[in-house]
């Protein structure tokens, strides 16, 4: 899918090794952006390669698929799908760290994103789909928007990069309805 030369496309495990300055870069302006992908804002760079290269290994082993978004051979923006290996859990998925570097947002690359990962979803025989979100920031709403659709609240669920305790919402979103029920 390209569009404005941005291309979305999913990153194959053995590309990954090449791609981790971009992701490592993606992850920091995340934190200090303060969005509530699982980081403090003393997130330095060490870490954040240490937990991309434990994300690549989990792409290796088929447990995770990353959708990104290149502008020109830079990626700007990542979603991941984390499958459910659980024998009872196999139609599921969980979406997580939709992130979009702050000078590439409000462009349409977070709705692209998404589809896209909904899409890889169906091919893996993923019909449901679950994920969290911090309640005061704006990707409730951008979700909402998307059809997804909200369970429920939890309070003080996580930490904000601050490390203020914040509530968390989560959604979910059926792929294919008739198939899940």
């Amino acid at each position: 899918m390209t569009a404005d030369r941005i291309t979305i496309q999913i990153l194959p495990a053995e590309l990954c090794e090449r791609a981790l300055p971009d992701l490592v870069t993606l992850l920091l302006d995340a934190v200090a952006s303060g969005a509530s992908v699982g980081f403090l804002a003393s997130l330095d760079e060490a870490s954040a390669e240490a937990w991309w290269r434990e994300t690549i290994a989990e792409i290796a082993q088929g447990r995770r698929t990353i959708v990104v978004a290149r502008e020109r051979c830079r990626i700007v923006g990542t979603v991941h799908l984390s499958y459910s290996w659980k024998p009872n859990a196999r139609h599921r998925a969980e979406v997580q760290k939709l992130m979009v570097l702050r000078r590439m947002r409000r462009r349409g690359l977070a709705r692209r994103l998404m589809a896209a990962a909904e899409e890889e979803a169906l091919k893996a025989g993923r019909l449901l789909l679950m994920l969290d979100t911090e309640t005061a920031s704006p990707a409730r709403d951008f979700y909402a928007a998307q059809a997804w659709i909200e369970m429920g609240v939890v309070p003080g669920h996580a930490a904000r990069p601050t490390g203020e305790l914040s509530a968390t919402t989560f959604f979910y979103k059926l792929l294919r309805e008739r198939d899940a029920r």
